[in-house]
């Protein structure tokens, strides 16, 4: 008997500049000076790793009107489906913070989303077979 592989689609251009466009995001919210900032950034970043699945995986078409990534996520990376209802329940939480609301989140609040967009932003990479590129400089202050 032989073992079958599924061959992964390959990583278009599109999906590899929102990578790096997450990692970029990661980086910066490393580096945001209110946690406000640090979560808007960091939830930016997993929303932009989470496109970079979609543009490898999903196919156009369909009735209905726009969904958002994460509500598509689940369908197109099953793997990947408690990450999206995670970062879909953040999502009222950037939006507020998007309306100028303050005090929406606390700097703990704010680390842990960061982190969690780390670790989803690695596990999209290993997903779409990508090499493990680390993003957070372990240096920065508000990322330690």
């Amino acid at each position: 008997m032989s073992a079958t592989t599924l061959a992964r689609p390959p990583v278009s251009t599109a999906a590899r500049m929102l990578l790096d466009r997450s990692r970029t995001g990661l980086t910066q919210a490393c580096a945001s000076r209110t946690p406000s900032e640090r979560y808007v950034t960091a939830h930016l970043a997993a929303l932009r790793a989470a496109a970079a699945v979609l543009a490898v995986r999903s196919r156009p078409g369909g009735r209905g009107g726009p969904r958002s990534v994460w509500e598509v996520m689940p369908r197109v990376a099953p793997e990947l489906g408690e990450w999206a209802s995670y970062f879909a329940s953040t999502a009222s939480r950037r939006a507020a913070i998007d309306a100028g609301r303050t005090g929406v989140v606390s700097a703990a609040e704010a680390d842990d989303l960061l982190r969690d967009a780390e670790a989803f932003h690695h596990l999209v990479e290993s997903t779409l077979g990508l090499p493990y590129q680390q993003v957070l400089p372990l240096s920065l202050p508000s990322c330690e």
